[in-house]
């Protein structure tokens, strides 16, 4: 029988407990260290999907190529697009078994997600969505750990590719599995932002500042 964990997760892993206590893989893809959750599963918070939405807009579907439960699909879905969503592994939401760094086919003009970030993963998610955008002419999002925007080995890239636009974050904190219980001493530490690529390549990059917090759920006042 499924333990707690996997049943609120729906993760099919095929790890045995060996690989666990050593090391974690994405299905077909690099090694993950044993501190980061399994699938690299960090979903976002609606409310920092909401508030990014409400300041950026799209002309077409998108495609949430990371989808894991869904968390961030149903808010683009929500906000009335036609959102694909797919996910390496099955946690019973969109397609599963998708891997997304080897398809050669677009599921949407725009790609949207909350990238992978063990061994580079996010550094390769974004290279693949540049290149799949560039035949719909779409725009690529992403959400990012702020401390990626001041990397020596990220410097290049940004300078080669920069980003239309940036959009800090002033709350938003991604659980192990989305699950608080999981979290570690540096979950609630790490800053996030949305980071904005347009089919046209530019060469500056416009800042800005985005609060969830008019996003978040109404908290009832104690009796």
């Amino acid at each position: 029988p499924q333990s707690r964990h996997e049943k609120r997760s729906g993760v099919r892993m095929s790890l045995d407990h060996q690989q666990i206590s050593t090391a974690r893989r994405l299905p077909g893809g690099p090694r993950i260290a044993p501190q980061r959750a399994p699938n690299e599963y960090y979903p976002t918070p609606p409310a920092a999907t909401r508030a990014f939405l409400d300041a950026e807009r799209f002309d077409g579907s998108i495609w949430e190529c990371a989808c894991g439960e869904g968390w961030m699909a149903k808010e683009i879905a929500r906000a009335g697009y036609d959102v694909f969503a797919s996910d390496i592994a099955d946690y019973g939401y969109g397609k599963a078994g998708l891997d997304f760094l080897e398809s050669a086919i677009p599921r949407g003009k725009h790609i949207v997600t909350n990238p992978p970030y063990g061994d580079g993963l996010a550094d390769r998610f974004v290279r693949k969505a540049l290149a799949l955008t560039a035949i719909t002419d779409g725009k690529v999002a992403m959400l990012l750990n702020l401390n990626s925007l001041a990397h020596p080995a990220r410097h290049a890239s940004w300078i080669k590719r920069p980003p239309a636009r940036v959009f800090v974050l002033d709350d938003c904190i991604c659980f192990p599995q989305g699950n608080p219980h999981e979290a570690n001493r540096w979950t609630r530490t790490h800053r996030y932002c949305w980071a904005v690529w347009t089919s046209a390549p530019v060469t500056t990059t416009e800042l800005r500042w985005l609060s969830t917090a008019p996003y978040q759920p109404q908290r009832r006042a104690a009796p």
